[in-house]
């Protein structure tokens, strides 16, 4: 565990995911080595990495914010949809099964891979002005997909900032602090989830696993303080490559586990 954390921290400070593209995967294995109702594997990966997210997020956001790399603005009016989404999207996942589950995340890790690596990113971030229809749209939306996937909401919302305008380093850093946002409402809902369903799953708290929380959270915080540093020494057009790269990476590891299950 200690070895995936190490990574996870990084990627979350470099990426604002918060982790969760990693931890998710990490997770899910693990708990499928031992005693554990296989019909509720995927739900308790992606409610302990939910949790892991909340301290690891707090970090990421605050490096981002000394490099002025935060809209504070943006967060918050767009931030109130996303939430929206999440409360929504984590009814939707308590109900689907762990394949489901799945071949969802593989699907729209896939789609926005490939977005990242043809989107071409701008010289000069103008005044960006988002209509509210595309912030309840895509804020709603945003939300509700990364409820199933228990990922900090980056995944979705770098892609989306940057179709809004913002560069790759704004967006990456605006993600993060939505990520957190997401991350307590998450951990909640899979929390009650959990209670609500009468899960009973060794060492958990509804669909989140103490020790697996406990091992990872100090080293993921620490290592998305470098991550976050990393990301504003780098050229802004390799990052969003990276990131897209990365992503592609993350979806084929989920559609071989999905053809495996």
């Amino acid at each position: 565990m200690v070895l995936t954390a190490i990574p996870a921290g990084f990627f979350a400070g470099l990426f604002g995911i918060g982790g969760g593209l990693i931890t998710v995967p990490f997770l899910f294995f693990i708990f499928g080595s031992f005693d554990i109702d296989h019909s509720f594997i995927m739900h308790l990966a992606v409610g302990t990495s939910f949790a892991i997210i909340i301290p690891t997020s707090l970090v990421s956001v605050y490096t981002h914010y000394r490099f002025n790399a935060v809209d504070l603005n943006i967060v918050k009016s767009y931030g109130v949809f996303v939430i929206l989404g999440v409360l929504f999207g984590t009814l939707f996942a308590a109900y689907l099964n762990t394949k489901s589950l799945l071949l969802f995340f593989t699907i729209v890790i896939f789609f926005l891979g490939f977005y990242l690596l043809l989107l071409k990113e701008k010289k000069v971030e103008l005044k960006i002005k988002v209509k509210l229809i595309n912030k309840i749209f895509f804020g709603f939306i945003s939300g509700f997909i990364s409820a199933p996937m228990g990922i900090g909401g980056a995944v979705m919302n770098v892609p989306i900032l940057k179709f809004f305008g913002y560069s790759i380093n704004r967006a990456i850093g605006s993600a993060a602090a939505l990520g957190f946002l997401i991350a307590c409402f998450g951990a909640t809902g899979f929390f009650v989830a959990g209670r609500y369903l009468d899960v009973d799953l060794p060492l958990s708290l509804g669909f989140i696993n103490i020790p697996a929380f406990l091992i990872f959270f100090p080293i993921t915080t620490f290592m998305a303080r470098i991550g976050a540093k990393t990301v504003h020494k780098l050229d802004r057009k390799k990052v969003s490559v990276y990131f897209g790269i990365f992503l592609l990476l993350v979806a084929t590891n989920f559609l071989v586990e999905y053809l495996k299950y």
